[in-house]
């Protein structure tokens, strides 16, 4: 049953939405813990001739 396919939510936002009221509930000390690792990381860099440029680390939330 797909149900948030019938409520017009990509599988995507459903597992945002079902994420967010989960931390909602949790103990204090269980929701510190998952507030860390919402956290994400990333890095880009352009390779050109074999060797690896210049390391660009990417914030998601400058991104529009």
């Amino acid at each position: 049953m797909t149900f948030w396919k019938d409520a017009g939510f990509s599988y995507l936002k459903y597992v945002q939405v079902a994420s967010r009221a989960l931390r909602s509930v949790l103990k204090e000390e269980a929701k510190v813990q998952a507030l860390k690792r919402e956290d994400t990381v990333l890095k880009v860099s352009r390779w050109a001739n074999g060797k690896q440029g210049e390391l660009k680390f990417v914030d998601p939330k400058n991104q529009h």
